[in-house]
């Protein structure tokens, strides 16, 4: 009988040497949590499609920070929700708007852990898009993107990107260590570090979202941070999730106007893609764990129908090993512990 000269189930036979050879490793490292900052005191409100996930009050984000930065997880990232919400996003670049005062609070206790704003206009615009909103005249001949009997609106792009850069600066100013934005608008990358150079953060990093889709996966997000659109969709500016060569040329143009780190956004169904950006620029490389694919698995395990600790381990290696540096994950906390064992 002829055996196997090359038994590749003999570096499988225990724990100790799969790990010897082990290619991919997931650490604590990589990690950023994301999270939800509102207004008021001692608010700790459950998020009811994210289970284990809230809206926290700044003296309960300073608490959970207190926690996330014991178990050795190396940022976070925070949506705003304010209590008011205009057509001008007036509570997005306030000074003393939640996030700033979000920002020094978190700065001022834990200086060492990374906080990272997301720069979006959709949480405090009263009607919810990522954007300036315009009404056409009823005559115009621009299709009708959004509403309903003859109305028709348009996402002011470059109305926009204004807005976007005085937030940034006022991020920035309050302390944050990198500014993330993830609105999508076109040349947005190259307006806020124009913006953040001529008012003197000229060492402020921009992690864009390069390639974010139009996904499903966002539903429980919005709920978390209030902010669905109040007509239409976000099709116009977010990406067809059909198309890989338009998310390359997407992180160029984002790399061209100045990102410092890129993101593709979900993560789970565009892992290809996380190894074509890696691939193809070199540049680090982010990836957002999405709320959508975090309320899937959390339902599948609440269910019994799968173990969540070996799934979610799993997962985020996959992450990893497509080429993810950097991993936004509403698991971040848990994933430290479980790696911790």
């Amino acid at each position: 009988m002829r055996f196997p000269t090359y038994r590749p189930r003999r570096l499988r036979q225990t724990p100790q040497l799969r790990a010897l050879i082990r290619e991919t490793e997931l650490s604590v490292k990589n990690l950023i949590a994301p999270l939800f900052v509102r207004e008021g005191t001692k608010i700790r409100k459950p998020i009811s499609s994210m289970p284990g996930q809230f809206q926290l009050s700044i003296d309960e984000l300073v608490k959970e920070c207190a926690a996330i930065a014991k178990l050795g997880v190396p940022g976070v990232i925070l949506f705003g929700i304010p209590d008011k919400k205009d057509d001008k996003a007036s509570g997005a670049y306030a000074a003393n708007g939640i996030i700033p005062k979000a920002v020094r609070a978190l700065k001022k206790e834990f200086p060492n852990l990374l906080v990272i704003t997301d720069v979006c206009l959709c949480e405090y615009m009263s009607h919810g898009h990522c954007g300036v909103v315009r009404k056409l005249p009823r005559s115009s001949g621009t299709p009708k993107n959004f509403g309903a009997g003859d109305r028709r609106y348009i996402i002011d792009n470059d109305a926009s990107l204004g807005l976007l850069a005085k937030s940034s600066v006022a991020y920035a100013a309050a302390g944050a260590d990198i500014i993330a934005p993830s609105d999508m608008m076109d040349g947005r990358v190259a307006a806020i570090r124009a913006a953040l150079d001529e008012t003197g953060f000229t060492d402020t990093p921009i992690m864009s979202y390069a390639a974010k889709f139009a996904s499903a996966n966002y539903g429980p997000f919005r709920e978390a941070a209030e902010s669905p659109p109040q007509f239409g969709d976000r099709r116009t500016y977010q990406m067809d999730y059909a198309n890989a060569d338009e998310a390359l040329r997407e992180v160029a143009l984002d790399i061209q106007e100045g990102a410092d780190i890129v993101m593709v956004k979900p993560a789970l169904g565009y892992q290809d893609l996380i190894w074509r950006v890696k691939e193809k620029f070199r540049y680090p490389v982010a990836c957002y764990n999405v709320s959508g694919e975090y309320a899937m698995l959390k339902a599948a395990a609440q269910n019994s129908w799968l173990d969540e600790k070996s799934a979610v381990l799993e997962m985020l290696t996959g992450f990893r090993r497509s080429g993810a540096d950097i991993i936004l994950t509403y698991w971040a906390q848990q994933a430290a512990k479980w790696l911790k064992e």
